[in-house]
């Protein structure tokens, strides 16, 4: 399956911040897991999820293509 652009400019943008947060926010929770504030079964979860769901948007701006778009769900972006 081929993929086409399928986001504006203004799309990628916001798919590429949200990507950086996202990631900040894997790291910045692996830093309490470590550290011991956080219990670390449950939030390692939330580590990964965070940080590849972040590499994941950040993929999306870069390639101006959504995969919500794709599958027919319409954004406001």
């Amino acid at each position: 399956m081929e993929r086409t652009c399928n986001i504006d400019a203004k799309g990628r943008v916001v798919r590429f911040v949200t990507g950086i947060f996202a990631i900040i926010a894997g790291l910045v929770l692996a830093i309490l897991v470590t550290q011991g504030v956080l219990s670390p079964e449950p939030y390692w979860m939330l580590v990964a999820g965070s940080i590849i769901g972040g590499i994941f948007a950040m993929w999306e701006a870069r390639a101006g293509w959504c995969v919500v778009r794709a599958i027919g769900i319409r954004t406001p972006l």
